[in-house]
């Protein structure tokens, strides 16, 4: 997790931002919980647990300057809220998926590339260079298609 965090904040300094006390706990949280898809408040909740004196206001405008920097991305997934998940400083491993259960919003990420096939079939017929895509499949899952 070192590692992650000084590559974060070189680049957070080539675009001249500081990682302050505040951010560094901020993207703590995010790597911790990199598996899950944290919402602004889920991150606040467990940000107040270590660090009383943030705030909500604090936290949002945290979000919003590592999505500018390419640090996190944002994913919606069709509740009403915005979730967060780590960026992709990998080029080669831009690509991933996620199922979203309908019944308990369990979400599950399908880290194959489905699509390789078809985004070069786009760039060559269209002349277009793609950068990333996402899917979502909505369904149910194990848990849930069983009751």
């Amino acid at each position: 997790m070192e590692k992650s965090i000084n590559e974060i904040i070189k680049q957070m300094r080539s675009q001249k931002y500081k990682l302050t006390p505040q951010r560094e706990k901020i993207l703590r949280v995010l790597l911790e919980n990199k598996d899950k898809h944290l919402s602004a408040e889920d991150i606040y909740y467990i940000v107040k647990q270590k660090a009383l004196e943030i705030g909500l206001a604090t936290v949002y405008r945290t979000l919003e300057l590592f999505l500018e920097n390419g640090v996190i991305r944002s994913v919606d997934f069709g509740d009403g809220k915005k979730r967060y998940e780590m960026g992709n400083q990998d080029k080669e491993h831009h690509h991933h998926h996620h199922a979203i259960c309908l019944n308990c919003n369990k979400i599950i990420e399908i880290n194959e590339d489905l699509l390789c096939e078809l985004e070069t079939q786009v760039h060559k017929e269209y002349n277009f260079k793609i950068e990333n895509h996402e899917v979502k499949f909505f369904g149910y899952c194990s848990e849930c298609d069983h009751k």
